[in-house]
């Protein structure tokens, strides 16, 4: 099951519902891949995170709060590059919504 919905003009995130521009693929550029959190650390397998807001979860009226902490995290490839374990859920969480612990 994907959890991207797709649109003509645009891609959607069902979890938490951002959407894209659907743009051709860029080509993939050689070396690791880099992933920063909000403050522009870099992020690697094994950090643990802290969530800089609230995030409505998906499909319910649960919230996780801003500065809960993750377990350690793994990196993944997709639009949701985090997946960890927080409050008891397994989660995708966008770079963007984390600072590094």
């Amino acid at each position: 099951m994907t959890d991207v919905l797709e649109f003509p003009e645009k891609w959607e995130c069902v979890t938490c519902g951002h959407e894209w521009e659907r743009t051709p693929e860029p080509e993939v550029a050689d070396g690791p891949r880099v992933v920063k959190d909000a403050h522009g650390n870099v992020l690697a397998d094994g950090d643990c995170v802290i969530l800089i807001k609230d995030l409505k979860l998906g499909g319910g009226n649960q919230v996780l709060k801003g500065g809960s902490k993750s377990k350690p995290i793994r990196l993944v490839d997709g639009d949701h590059e985090i997946s960890c374990k927080m409050d008891g859920m397994a989660i995708g969480l966008k770079a963007c919504f984390v600072k590094k612990a």
